[in-house]
């Protein structure tokens, strides 16, 4: 394969991971939204949209630490600290 092929098969496998990440990320927000509604009754979307923007890293913590949330006031502090 020459150069360009093989600079093309670089660009799309990086897609390709891309968009993996993103839909891993896409899934971890909605799995967590599910249950923050739950628990809440229902999110303000602004708190909805500031989850959303969260990274997997922050996903993965506001999973653990949902569990620990008596109000909506807790996760509200949470994502307060995330954002400092």
């Amino acid at each position: 394969m020459n150069h360009l092929g093989l600079l093309y098969q670089e660009i799309l496998q990086e897609g390709v991971q891309q968009g993996l990440q993103q839909g891993r990320q896409a899934e971890a927000s909605a799995l967590i939204l599910r249950q923050l509604n739950r628990r809440f009754g229902g999110l303000a979307p602004v708190l909805e949209t500031r989850i959303r923007g969260l990274s997997m890293e922050q996903l993965e913590g506001l999973a653990e630490a949902l569990l620990d949330f008596g109000t909506v006031a807790d996760l509200q502090h949470w994502l307060g600290q995330e954002q400092d």
